[in-house]
Protein backbone atom coordinates (compact mmCIF):
# COMPACT_ATOMS: atom_id res chain seq x y z
CA UNK A 1 0.00 0.00 0.00
CA UNK A 2 1.55 3.45 -1.05
CA UNK A 3 1.61 6.41 1.12
CA UNK A 4 -2.11 8.52 0.39
CA UNK A 5 0.17 11.29 0.69
CA UNK A 6 1.27 10.42 -2.56
CA UNK A 7 -2.29 10.70 -4.25
CA UNK A 8 -3.27 14.20 -2.33
CA UNK A 9 0.19 15.54 -3.65
CA UNK A 10 1.22 13.40 -7.06
CA UNK A 11 -1.20 11.68 -8.56
CA UNK A 12 0.03 11.85 -11.95
CA UNK A 13 2.89 10.28 -10.38
CA UNK A 14 0.90 6.97 -9.52
CA UNK A 15 -1.06 7.13 -12.44
CA UNK A 16 2.37 6.97 -14.26
CA UNK A 17 3.34 4.07 -12.11
CA UNK A 18 0.09 2.20 -12.85
CA UNK A 19 0.89 2.59 -16.70
CA UNK A 20 4.09 1.71 -16.46
CA UNK A 21 2.61 -1.94 -14.76
CA UNK A 22 -0.01 -1.73 -18.08
CA UNK A 23 -2.97 -1.70 -15.47
CA UNK A 24 -4.52 0.83 -16.85
CA UNK A 25 -8.02 -0.33 -15.71
CA UNK A 26 -6.54 1.23 -11.97
CA UNK A 27 -6.15 4.54 -13.51
CA UNK A 28 -9.65 5.53 -12.24
CA UNK A 29 -8.81 4.20 -8.48
CA UNK A 30 -6.76 7.13 -7.94
CA UNK A 31 -9.17 9.61 -8.69
CA UNK A 32 -11.94 7.91 -6.91
CA UNK A 33 -9.33 8.18 -4.33
CA UNK A 34 -8.65 11.41 -4.62
CA UNK A 35 -12.00 12.71 -4.36
CA UNK A 36 -13.25 10.27 -1.45
CA UNK A 37 -10.06 11.92 0.50
CA UNK A 38 -10.74 15.32 0.20
CA UNK A 39 -14.83 14.29 1.47
CA UNK A 40 -13.40 12.44 4.12
CA UNK A 41 -11.07 14.93 5.27
CA UNK A 42 -13.45 17.74 4.80
CA UNK A 43 -15.79 15.75 7.15
CA UNK A 44 -13.11 14.77 10.03
CA UNK A 45 -12.73 18.79 9.62
CA UNK A 46 -16.47 18.97 10.44
CA UNK A 47 -16.80 16.44 13.01
CA UNK A 48 -13.60 18.46 15.21
CA UNK A 49 -15.06 21.48 15.00
CA UNK A 50 -18.53 20.30 16.04
CA UNK A 51 -16.80 18.63 18.81
CA UNK A 52 -15.43 21.60 20.19
CA UNK A 53 -18.66 23.46 19.94
CA UNK A 54 -20.04 20.78 21.73
CA UNK A 55 -17.76 20.78 24.47
CA UNK A 56 -17.76 24.50 25.11
CA UNK A 57 -21.76 24.99 25.44
CA UNK A 58 -21.93 21.75 27.51
CA UNK A 59 -19.35 23.32 30.03
CA UNK A 60 -22.45 25.86 30.47
CA UNK A 61 -25.07 23.82 31.44
CA UNK A 62 -23.90 23.56 34.83
CA UNK A 63 -23.99 27.32 35.13
CA UNK A 64 -27.43 27.79 34.21
CA UNK A 65 -28.55 24.96 36.53
CA UNK A 66 -27.21 26.68 39.09
CA UNK A 67 -28.32 30.30 38.51
CA UNK A 68 -31.91 28.84 38.16
CA UNK A 69 -32.46 28.87 34.67
CA UNK A 70 -33.57 25.10 34.13
CA UNK A 71 -35.71 26.36 30.80
CA UNK A 72 -32.54 27.25 29.13
CA UNK A 73 -30.44 24.39 30.36
CA UNK A 74 -32.58 22.21 28.57
CA UNK A 75 -32.57 24.10 25.49
CA UNK A 76 -28.94 23.92 25.56
CA UNK A 77 -29.27 20.18 26.21
CA UNK A 78 -31.48 19.71 23.38
CA UNK A 79 -28.56 21.24 21.40
CA UNK A 80 -26.08 19.29 22.32
CA UNK A 81 -27.92 16.30 21.89
CA UNK A 82 -28.70 17.90 18.04
CA UNK A 83 -25.09 18.31 17.50
CA UNK A 84 -24.38 14.61 19.06
CA UNK A 85 -26.83 13.27 16.31
CA UNK A 86 -25.00 15.36 13.35
CA UNK A 87 -21.44 14.03 14.39
CA UNK A 88 -22.82 10.41 14.64
CA UNK A 89 -23.80 10.75 11.03
CA UNK A 90 -20.68 12.27 9.94
CA UNK A 91 -18.52 9.93 11.45
CA UNK A 92 -21.02 6.85 10.11
CA UNK A 93 -19.57 8.74 6.62
CA UNK A 94 -15.92 9.41 7.32
CA UNK A 95 -16.45 5.02 8.22
CA UNK A 96 -17.60 4.18 5.22
CA UNK A 97 -15.72 6.41 2.99
CA UNK A 98 -12.13 5.29 4.95
CA UNK A 99 -13.41 1.56 3.92
CA UNK A 100 -13.91 2.43 0.55
CA UNK A 101 -10.74 4.44 0.33
CA UNK A 102 -8.84 1.73 1.62
CA UNK A 103 -10.29 -1.20 -0.89
CA UNK A 104 -8.84 1.41 -3.25
CA UNK A 105 -5.67 1.73 -1.99
CA UNK A 106 -4.87 -2.01 -1.14
CA UNK A 107 -4.83 -2.49 -4.86
CA UNK A 108 -3.28 0.49 -6.50
CA UNK A 109 0.10 -0.89 -7.33
CA UNK A 110 3.47 -0.02 -4.92
CA UNK A 111 6.04 2.70 -7.00
CA UNK A 112 8.48 1.01 -8.86
CA UNK A 113 12.03 1.39 -8.63
CA UNK A 114 13.46 3.37 -11.31
CA UNK A 115 15.83 1.05 -12.34
CA UNK A 116 13.17 -1.84 -13.35
CA UNK A 117 12.81 -2.27 -17.06
CA UNK A 118 9.63 -1.28 -19.01
CA UNK A 119 7.52 -4.79 -19.90
CA UNK A 120 3.97 -6.30 -20.19
CA UNK A 121 4.93 -9.62 -18.71
CA UNK A 122 8.05 -12.28 -18.00
CA UNK A 123 9.10 -12.60 -21.55
CA UNK A 124 10.05 -8.65 -21.69
CA UNK A 125 12.64 -9.44 -18.26
CA UNK A 126 16.25 -8.28 -18.30
CA UNK A 127 19.45 -11.06 -18.23
CA UNK A 128 21.55 -9.37 -15.84
CA UNK A 129 24.48 -11.64 -15.59
CA UNK A 130 25.62 -15.21 -15.54
CA UNK A 131 27.62 -17.42 -13.03
CA UNK A 132 29.09 -20.58 -13.69
CA UNK A 133 29.27 -22.32 -17.37
CA UNK A 134 26.28 -23.68 -18.91
CA UNK A 135 26.95 -27.54 -19.78
CA UNK A 136 25.74 -29.80 -22.35
CA UNK A 137 26.90 -33.50 -21.81
CA UNK A 138 27.03 -35.97 -24.77
CA UNK A 139 24.68 -38.27 -23.35
CA UNK A 140 20.64 -37.68 -23.46
CA UNK A 141 19.47 -36.54 -20.12
CA UNK A 142 16.63 -37.98 -18.95
CA UNK A 143 13.55 -36.11 -17.63
CA UNK A 144 14.33 -35.34 -13.92
CA UNK A 145 10.94 -37.84 -12.70
CA UNK A 146 12.67 -40.77 -14.97
CA UNK A 147 16.10 -39.96 -12.86
CA UNK A 148 14.25 -40.07 -9.65
CA UNK A 149 12.83 -43.45 -10.51
CA UNK A 150 15.81 -45.41 -12.04
CA UNK A 151 16.84 -44.04 -8.65
CA UNK A 152 13.86 -45.92 -6.96
CA UNK A 153 13.10 -42.64 -5.01
CA UNK A 154 9.41 -41.26 -6.76
CA UNK A 155 6.41 -42.70 -6.17
CA UNK A 156 3.88 -40.15 -8.17
CA UNK A 157 1.66 -43.15 -8.85
CA UNK A 158 0.50 -43.56 -5.12
CA UNK A 159 0.92 -39.76 -3.86
CA UNK A 160 -2.07 -39.62 -7.16
CA UNK A 161 -4.13 -42.08 -5.30
CA UNK A 162 -3.92 -40.39 -2.14
CA UNK A 163 -4.12 -36.92 -2.84
CA UNK A 164 -4.38 -36.38 -6.60
CA UNK A 165 -2.13 -34.44 -8.80
CA UNK A 166 0.77 -32.14 -7.53
CA UNK A 167 1.73 -34.54 -4.84
CA UNK A 168 4.19 -36.53 -4.75
CA UNK A 169 6.41 -39.23 -2.29
CA UNK A 170 10.46 -38.63 -2.08
CA UNK A 171 11.95 -42.40 -1.00
CA UNK A 172 15.27 -43.65 -0.12
CA UNK A 173 18.05 -41.59 -1.19
CA UNK A 174 15.98 -39.23 -3.19
CA UNK A 175 14.53 -38.28 0.03
CA UNK A 176 17.55 -38.03 1.52
CA UNK A 177 19.07 -35.84 -0.56
CA UNK A 178 15.59 -33.43 -0.34
CA UNK A 179 16.06 -32.90 3.69
CA UNK A 180 20.15 -32.86 2.86
CA UNK A 181 19.84 -29.69 0.52
CA UNK A 182 17.64 -27.91 3.03
CA UNK A 183 19.66 -28.89 6.11
CA UNK A 184 22.84 -27.25 4.11
CA UNK A 185 20.49 -23.98 3.14
CA UNK A 186 19.60 -23.67 6.95
CA UNK A 187 23.67 -23.89 8.18
CA UNK A 188 24.91 -21.68 5.00
CA UNK A 189 22.33 -18.85 6.11
CA UNK A 190 23.26 -19.16 9.85
CA UNK A 191 26.91 -19.18 9.02
CA UNK A 192 26.42 -15.72 6.69
CA UNK A 193 24.51 -13.87 10.32
CA UNK A 194 20.99 -14.71 9.54
CA UNK A 195 18.82 -15.76 12.77
CA UNK A 196 17.09 -19.41 11.96
CA UNK A 197 13.34 -19.75 12.32
CA UNK A 198 10.72 -22.37 12.06
CA UNK A 199 7.63 -20.29 11.89
CA UNK A 200 3.77 -21.02 12.27
CA UNK A 201 2.49 -23.06 9.35
CA UNK A 202 -1.15 -21.43 9.33
CA UNK A 203 -1.68 -17.34 9.66
CA UNK A 204 -4.85 -15.22 10.29
CA UNK A 205 -6.67 -13.71 6.95
CA UNK A 206 -5.47 -9.71 8.91
CA UNK A 207 -1.92 -10.99 8.46
CA UNK A 208 -2.45 -13.10 4.08
CA UNK A 209 -3.83 -9.19 3.70
CA UNK A 210 -0.87 -7.24 4.86
CA UNK A 211 1.52 -9.47 3.22
CA UNK A 212 0.84 -9.97 -0.27
CA UNK A 213 -2.04 -8.49 -3.04
CA UNK A 214 -5.55 -9.89 -3.39
CA UNK A 215 -4.82 -11.57 -6.46
CA UNK A 216 -2.18 -13.62 -4.87
CA UNK A 217 -4.17 -14.64 -2.58
CA UNK A 218 -7.28 -15.62 -4.62
CA UNK A 219 -4.51 -17.77 -6.83
CA UNK A 220 -2.14 -18.77 -3.89
CA UNK A 221 -3.69 -19.65 -0.32
CA UNK A 222 -5.29 -22.90 0.98
CA UNK A 223 -8.15 -21.74 3.68
CA UNK A 224 -9.10 -23.70 6.48
CA UNK A 225 -12.85 -23.95 6.56
CA UNK A 226 -14.37 -22.61 9.36
CA UNK A 227 -11.32 -20.64 11.32
CA UNK A 228 -9.31 -17.62 10.21
CA UNK A 229 -6.71 -19.57 9.61
CA UNK A 230 -4.87 -20.49 6.04
CA UNK A 231 -1.95 -22.32 5.29
CA UNK A 232 0.75 -20.22 4.35
CA UNK A 233 2.07 -20.74 0.61
CA UNK A 234 5.95 -19.48 2.24
CA UNK A 235 7.74 -18.60 5.30
CA UNK A 236 7.85 -15.00 4.50
CA UNK A 237 3.91 -14.65 5.53
CA UNK A 238 4.48 -15.82 8.61
CA UNK A 239 8.28 -14.31 8.83
CA UNK A 240 6.88 -10.87 8.09
CA UNK A 241 3.55 -11.16 10.12
CA UNK A 242 5.48 -11.73 13.32
CA UNK A 243 5.82 -8.38 13.61
CA UNK A 244 2.18 -7.29 12.88
CA UNK A 245 1.12 -3.90 15.17
CA UNK A 246 4.75 -3.74 16.38
CA UNK A 247 6.99 -0.72 17.32
CA UNK A 248 10.54 -1.88 16.42
CA UNK A 249 13.46 0.21 18.26
CA UNK A 250 15.86 1.35 15.54
CA UNK A 251 18.58 -0.84 17.17
CA UNK A 252 17.04 -3.61 16.43
CA UNK A 253 17.10 -3.31 12.80
CA UNK A 254 17.89 -5.08 10.61
CA UNK A 255 16.15 -7.80 11.54
CA UNK A 256 18.28 -10.85 9.11
CA UNK A 257 15.85 -13.79 9.13
CA UNK A 258 16.09 -17.28 7.58
CA UNK A 259 13.29 -19.64 7.90
CA UNK A 260 12.20 -23.40 6.86
CA UNK A 261 8.90 -24.05 6.44
CA UNK A 262 6.81 -26.54 4.28
CA UNK A 263 4.59 -24.28 1.69
CA UNK A 264 1.22 -25.01 0.06
CA UNK A 265 -0.19 -23.43 -3.02
CA UNK A 266 -2.88 -23.74 -4.92
CA UNK A 267 -1.30 -22.95 -8.47
CA UNK A 268 -4.02 -22.27 -10.34
CA UNK A 269 -3.87 -21.95 -13.73
CA UNK A 270 -2.97 -24.40 -16.91
CA UNK A 271 0.76 -25.15 -17.27
CA UNK A 272 2.91 -26.47 -19.69
CA UNK A 273 4.70 -30.15 -20.46
CA UNK A 274 8.12 -28.91 -19.01
CA UNK A 275 5.56 -28.71 -15.66
CA UNK A 276 4.40 -31.64 -14.84
CA UNK A 277 6.36 -34.02 -12.30
CA UNK A 278 8.17 -32.24 -9.69
CA UNK A 279 8.17 -28.41 -11.07
CA UNK A 280 5.18 -27.21 -10.08
CA UNK A 281 2.99 -29.27 -6.91
CA UNK A 282 0.91 -27.80 -3.99
CA UNK A 283 3.04 -28.95 -1.21
CA UNK A 284 6.76 -28.09 -0.79
CA UNK A 285 9.40 -27.54 1.39
CA UNK A 286 11.87 -23.88 1.55
CA UNK A 287 14.33 -22.14 3.19
CA UNK A 288 13.72 -18.68 3.24
CA UNK A 289 15.38 -14.97 3.91
CA UNK A 290 14.21 -12.02 5.33
CA UNK A 291 15.57 -8.72 5.70
CA UNK A 292 13.38 -6.09 8.12
CA UNK A 293 15.54 -2.76 7.58
CA UNK A 294 15.96 1.05 7.39
CA UNK A 295 14.54 2.30 4.22
CA UNK A 296 18.23 3.68 3.19
CA UNK A 297 19.81 -0.07 3.69
CA UNK A 298 17.10 -2.01 1.86
CA UNK A 299 19.09 -2.07 -1.38
CA UNK A 300 22.05 -3.09 -0.17
CA UNK A 301 20.37 -5.87 1.35
CA UNK A 302 18.38 -6.58 -2.17
CA UNK A 303 21.66 -7.32 -3.31
CA UNK A 304 22.94 -9.10 -0.60
CA UNK A 305 19.97 -11.22 -0.81
CA UNK A 306 19.85 -12.62 -4.56
CA UNK A 307 24.11 -13.48 -4.14
CA UNK A 308 23.14 -15.58 -1.32
CA UNK A 309 21.51 -17.89 -3.25
CA UNK A 310 24.05 -17.68 -6.60
CA UNK A 311 26.55 -18.44 -3.88
CA UNK A 312 24.42 -21.75 -2.51
CA UNK A 313 23.82 -22.84 -6.09
CA UNK A 314 27.08 -22.23 -7.22
CA UNK A 315 28.33 -24.80 -4.51
CA UNK A 316 26.46 -27.57 -4.89
CA UNK A 317 27.94 -27.16 -8.70
CA UNK A 318 24.77 -25.59 -10.33
CA UNK A 319 24.84 -22.76 -12.98
CA UNK A 320 22.76 -19.64 -12.46
CA UNK A 321 21.74 -16.35 -13.74
CA UNK A 322 19.28 -13.60 -12.17
CA UNK A 323 16.82 -12.23 -14.59
CA UNK A 324 15.55 -8.34 -13.61
CA UNK A 325 11.76 -8.59 -13.75
CA UNK A 326 9.89 -6.06 -15.70
CA UNK A 327 7.54 -3.77 -14.43
CA UNK A 328 4.36 -5.62 -16.09
CA UNK A 329 5.50 -8.98 -14.05
CA UNK A 330 6.05 -7.35 -10.87
CA UNK A 331 3.60 -8.30 -8.09
CA UNK A 332 1.38 -5.14 -6.84
CA UNK A 333 3.54 -4.34 -3.71
CA UNK A 334 6.99 -5.19 -5.45
CA UNK A 335 8.99 -1.98 -5.66
CA UNK A 336 11.84 -4.09 -7.34
CA UNK A 337 12.58 -8.12 -8.09
CA UNK A 338 14.75 -10.18 -9.82
CA UNK A 339 14.79 -13.77 -10.15
CA UNK A 340 17.38 -16.31 -9.88
CA UNK A 341 17.16 -18.61 -12.44
CA UNK A 342 19.34 -22.39 -13.34
CA UNK A 343 20.29 -23.97 -15.88
CA UNK A 344 18.69 -27.64 -17.12
CA UNK A 345 20.87 -28.77 -19.63
CA UNK A 346 18.14 -31.23 -20.71
CA UNK A 347 16.17 -28.36 -21.74
CA UNK A 348 19.21 -25.96 -22.91
CA UNK A 349 17.64 -23.16 -21.18
CA UNK A 350 17.02 -21.52 -17.40
CA UNK A 351 14.54 -22.09 -15.46
CA UNK A 352 13.04 -20.52 -12.05
CA UNK A 353 14.55 -21.52 -8.73
CA UNK A 354 14.27 -18.82 -6.41
CA UNK A 355 12.79 -15.16 -6.03
CA UNK A 356 14.56 -11.69 -4.54
CA UNK A 357 12.30 -8.92 -3.96
CA UNK A 358 11.82 -5.03 -2.26
CA UNK A 359 8.41 -4.01 -1.16
CA UNK A 360 9.56 -0.81 0.21
CA UNK A 361 7.20 -0.08 3.14
CA UNK A 362 4.38 -1.66 1.36
CA UNK A 363 3.90 -4.60 3.81
CA UNK A 364 5.16 -2.81 6.89
CA UNK A 365 2.35 0.15 6.31
CA UNK A 366 -0.24 -2.76 5.62
CA UNK A 367 0.56 -4.97 8.77
CA UNK A 368 1.33 -1.56 10.68
CA UNK A 369 4.77 -2.41 11.45
CA UNK A 370 6.61 1.02 12.56
CA UNK A 371 10.00 1.66 13.71
CA UNK A 372 10.80 4.29 16.63
CA UNK A 373 13.35 6.89 15.00
CA UNK A 374 14.54 10.31 16.76
CA UNK A 375 12.61 11.97 14.48
CA UNK A 376 9.73 10.27 14.88
CA UNK A 377 7.92 6.60 13.91
CA UNK A 378 8.35 5.40 10.37
CA UNK A 379 7.57 2.21 7.95
CA UNK A 380 10.96 0.21 8.00
CA UNK A 381 11.28 -1.95 4.59
CA UNK A 382 10.77 -5.46 3.83
CA UNK A 383 12.70 -8.10 1.69
CA UNK A 384 12.68 -11.69 0.91
CA UNK A 385 14.30 -14.19 -0.95
CA UNK A 386 14.53 -18.18 -1.72
CA UNK A 387 17.65 -19.67 -0.74
CA UNK A 388 16.61 -22.68 -1.78
CA UNK A 389 13.01 -24.83 -2.78
CA UNK A 390 13.11 -28.29 -3.41
CA UNK A 391 11.71 -30.57 -4.85
CA UNK A 392 11.98 -27.80 -7.67
CA UNK A 393 15.76 -27.36 -7.23
CA UNK A 394 15.97 -31.47 -7.24
CA UNK A 395 15.71 -31.28 -11.34
CA UNK A 396 18.98 -28.53 -11.87
CA UNK A 397 20.42 -30.55 -9.37
CA UNK A 398 20.36 -33.72 -10.70
CA UNK A 399 20.11 -32.50 -14.18
CA UNK A 400 24.12 -30.91 -13.59
CA UNK A 401 24.86 -33.45 -11.48
CA UNK A 402 24.02 -36.54 -13.43
CA UNK A 403 26.65 -39.09 -14.91
CA UNK A 404 25.93 -41.71 -18.12
CA UNK A 405 25.75 -44.68 -16.17
CA UNK A 406 22.33 -43.00 -14.18
CA UNK A 407 24.24 -42.21 -11.21
CA UNK A 408 23.93 -38.12 -9.55
CA UNK A 409 27.42 -36.90 -8.28
CA UNK A 410 27.13 -34.99 -4.50
CA UNK A 411 28.79 -32.21 -4.38
CA UNK A 412 31.29 -31.68 -1.83
CA UNK A 413 29.59 -29.33 0.59
CA UNK A 414 26.64 -31.60 0.66
CA UNK A 415 28.44 -34.75 1.31
CA UNK A 416 28.91 -34.47 5.43
CA UNK A 417 24.42 -34.15 5.36
CA UNK A 418 24.20 -37.47 3.14
CA UNK A 419 26.22 -39.44 5.32
CA UNK A 420 29.57 -39.14 2.74
CA UNK A 421 27.99 -40.12 0.27
CA UNK A 422 29.49 -39.11 -2.60
CA UNK A 423 27.31 -40.57 -5.16
CA UNK A 424 23.57 -41.69 -5.44
CA UNK A 425 23.69 -44.82 -7.70
CA UNK A 426 20.74 -45.93 -10.01
CA UNK A 427 18.71 -48.85 -8.60
CA UNK A 428 16.90 -49.94 -11.69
Amino acid sequence: MIDINLIRDNAELVKENIKKKFQDEKLVLVDEVFEMDKEYRASKTKGDSLRAERNRISKTIGGLMKTGQKEEAEKVKAQVKEIGNEIDVLEEKEAELAEEINKRMMVIPNIIDPTVPIGKDDSENVEIEKFGDPFVPKFPIPYHTDILENLDGLDLEAAGRTSGNGFYYLKGDAARLHSSILSYARDFMINRGFTYFIPPFMIHGDVVKGVMSFKEMENMMYKIEGEDLYLIGTSEHSMVGRFINQILKEDQLPQALTSYSPCFRKEVGAHGIEERGLYRVHQFEKQEMVVVCKPEDSKEWYDKLWQNTVDFFRTLDIPVRTLECCSGDLADLKVKSCDVEAWSPRQKKYFEVGSCSNLGEAQARRLSIRVKGEKGNYYPHTLNNTVVAPPRMLIAFLENNLNEDGSVNIPEALQPYMGGQKKLEPKK
